[in-house]
């Protein structure tokens, strides 16, 4: 009876000394937790100092995704030997030169994707890549300042495709105005004054036109999370039917050294563009459709892979 009462009181008394071992390790975890909370705070700090101080900034990250997959006598599907991808990019990069005076920014984005389906039962079948997503954005802007968060601007922005149809069309905006910097990282541009030449070959629908140009961009670093978002619209002056916006997200999460996982979408509307390609699926017979009532559906995209931030 002794021997179990000792036996007993050892064992309580272990499950005790471990409970009491883990809460003290638990509470030892939590302080090194919030020390290092407040090591990264002022770490930020520092390098939003950093980022203030004149002169070049230049940066990068991007996004890579895609899958592979083969199948061999798959019977529960209608084409049972195939090979199948998906590939998508994207780049966003930037080189922004602040002076007391005035600044100068150029950003650019590239998103691009393929996409193949092989049926291999069939001798007709597409066996490469195709192109799905294809966009190509370059902006430049140059400001003078009047005060900390108003400036005189002109701003040029050039845009088209890549891979398919390079150029047609294509956009160019040029234009004068003001840019905003409410808060850091943020500037959005007004330009009352702009022009928006479309580029394209052959007869088309495509028409330039006068009118406003409106840019909003937020690109942030903020630990482990690069981040970006545009908005770039125009108002045509001439013609409701001429106006287009394109807005883009980014996001980045850094998991090991610089390798992580990034997300991107995207949203874009031009009726001219959505006219463009209702003609082209026309038959014959068909009704040829305007802009007037040509269905102008929202156009969208999104990739997830991969991320590298340079």
């Amino acid at each position: 009876m002794k021997k179990l009462i000792l036996l007993t009181t050892f064992l309580l008394g272990v499950v005790s000394l471990n409970a009491q071992t883990e809460e003290e390790l638990k509470t030892i975890l939590s302080a090194k937790k919030d020390s290092i909370a407040a090591i990264e705070g002022r770490a930020n700090a520092i390098q939003a100092q950093i980022d203030a101080l004149p002169g070049w900034k230049i940066g990068a990250f991007g996004t890579l995704g895609g899958s592979l997959s083969g199948y061999q006598n798959w019977f529960s599907q209608a084409a049972p030997n195939n090979s199948a991808g998906t590939i998508g990019a994207t780049l966003n990069a930037y080189a922004n030169l602040k002076q007391e005076k005035y600044f100068w920014r150029n950003s650019l984005n590239v998103n691009l994707s393929w996409v193949k389906l092989d049926n291999e039962d069939d001798p007709t079948d597409e066996e490469d890549f195709k192109e799905t997503n294809d966009i190509f954005t370059l902006t430049s802007l140059f400001g003078y300042n009047l005060s900390k968060t108003l400036a005189v601007s002109t701003l040029g922005e050039y845009r088209t495709t890549l891979l398919n149809n390079f150029n047609d069309p294509g956009y160019l905006d040029l234009g004068v105005g003001f840019t905003w910097t409410p808060i850091p990282d943020l500037i959005v541009v007004v330009h009352p004054l702009n022009y928006n030449f479309v580029f394209s070959e052959g007869d088309s629908v495509f028409e330039s036109s006068l009118g406003a140009k409106i840019v909003a961009d937020y690109t942030r670093k903020i630990g482990a999370i690069n981040f970006k978002t545009n908005l770039s619209a125009f108002m045509s002056y001439e013609d409701a039917d001429y106006s287009n916006w394109q807005w883009t997200n980014s996001f980045a999460y850094t998991l090991w050294k610089k390798i992580g996982v990034g997300f991107d979408f995207g949203l874009r509307s031009n009726k001219q563009e959505a006219l463009n390609y209702a003609i082209a699926q026309i038959a014959d017979g068909d009704t040829v459709p305007t802009l007037e009532n040509v269905d102008n559906e929202l156009q969208t995209f999104w990739n997830l892979g991969m991320s590298y931030s340079f």
